[in-house]
């Protein structure tokens, strides 16, 4: 009843009133997928509630106990999470966008005096063994918070601050942190393959003993951004050999090219046909462009849009595309003429927690493709091909559509 009334106050509907449950033992409710933004939970006791998909933004969870709760793909946005306790927490592809997990004091009640005698307890953030895979803690405040063998694989940690953490032995394997503040944090024995640590200063750390920075993609080398130029001239050069179908202009080839200095000038460019095998196009504005039958395998696209890119007929096999946004993408058959056409190549493409929400993939291969948690919400999936791909915990892709 006092959800249904919360949930009415946020409609804007009569008989709302807000959800205020402090100091309350909660442990164990179902409250999966319940508009709980802006409740007050401050110090109460949730342990192993299941939460998943629960709206929680803005809600205050200072100094709450949430010790193995599901709160899978909830959305804790803007949460005050001070001092709360997630030790076996899930919270995979739960969305922390600027939630706040600092140090917090919270007031322990005597056994007998009750608050007569207050006693003030300082707690840090326990995200000791939490699984953040896949999750969203874009500006997310962990400042002096421990997460030790925590679970951050493939997450997005853009510029969350994580200064004197204890990341101890924690998996940070394809995290993209550009821009995370971490001085004086604790990385021993942590694993950081792979990850995007753009404007990310090592030196400043604690400890990085026995860190494993294998594959990690790290600062451009001085002097990159002078590369800009000649980089957009070719791809507006590239434009312009389409359009004019040869006359003018010239095909460009950015095969493994580092185009993270370009930054969002190819936006909405025209791209068909484009070599960009092995290019690393991470976090870059790609929205709208036309790549046509562009020959993209193995490029990494980890964290770019794509939005309503045209991407008929390309070839994308092997290239990593996890937590990439597709929105209305076109990723449906390329015509050739004469009644030919030729389809959109993912094979074996990395596409964990890729959202494709509203894309035509019509006759698209995914075949050995990992696209684990991916999102195809509204997507025209007809006749696409799907042999050997992980489709375990896709989302809105029905297994018979995966035979």
């Amino acid at each position: 009843m006092l959800v249904a009334a919360h949930e009415r106050l946020l409609e804007g509907k009569p008989g709302g009133k807000r959800l205020c449950l402090t100091f309350v033992n909660l442990s164990g409710l179902d409250l999966s997928g319940r508009n709980l933004a802006e409740a007050d939970f401050s110090g109460s006791n949730l342990e192993g509630c299941k939460l998943a998909k629960a709206v929680l933004d803005r809600a205050n969870l200072f100094g709450c106990t949430c010790r193995d709760a599901d709160l899978r793909a909830a959305s804790l946005r803007r949460a005050d999470m001070r001092g709360v306790s997630l030790r076996g927490a899930n919270l995979s592809q739960a969305d922390l966008t600027q939630a706040d997990f600092r140090e917090g004091q919270i007031a322990v009640r005597h056994a007998v005096k009750g608050y007569s005698v207050v006693q003030r307890e300082t707690r840090a953030g326990d995200l000791d063994n939490v699984n953040f895979s896949g999750a969203t803690l874009d500006g997310t405040q962990l400042t002096g918070s421990t997460a030790a063998k925590a679970d951050f694989t493939d997450c997005s940690l853009k510029g969350a601050k994580l200064a004197m953490a204890n990341l101890k032995e924690a998996n940070l394997s394809g995290a993209l942190m550009q821009d995370a503040e971490i001085s004086g944090a604790n990385f021993e024995g942590a694993n950081l393959a792979g990850a995007v640590l753009t404007g990310v200063d090592l030196a400043t750390v604690r400890t990085m003993n026995g860190a494993n920075l294998e594959g990690a993609l790290r600062d451009l080398p001085e002097g990159a951004g002078a590369q800009v130029p000649d980089l957009v001239a070719r791809a507006e050069n590239h434009g312009l050999w389409c359009r004019t179908g040869g006359r003018e202009g010239s095909p460009a080839v950015f095969d493994n090219q580092d185009l993270r200095p370009i930054a969002d000038a190819l936006k909405g460019m025209q791209l068909t046909a484009i070599s960009a095998k092995g290019a690393c196009f991470v976090g870059l504005n790609l929205a709208g462009c036309q790549f046509q039958g562009a020959i993209l395998e193995g490029a990494d696209f980890r964290g770019a849009n794509l939005n309503q890119a045209d991407l008929r007929g390309a070839r994308l096999a092997g290239a990593n595309l996890t937590k990439t946004s597709l929105r209305k993408a076109a990723l449906s058959p390329l015509p050739l003429g004469a009644g030919r056409s030729t389809p959109s190549n993912l094979m074996k493409a990395r596409m964990r927690y890729a959202k494709l929400q509203g894309s035509d993939c019509t006759q698209a291969v995914f075949d050995g493709a990992d696209l684990s948690a991916a999102d195809f919400e509204g997507a025209e999936l007809d006749a696409a091909s799907w042999r050997g791909a992980a489709v375990e915990g896709a989302l809105n892709l029905e297994l018979g559509q995966a035979a």
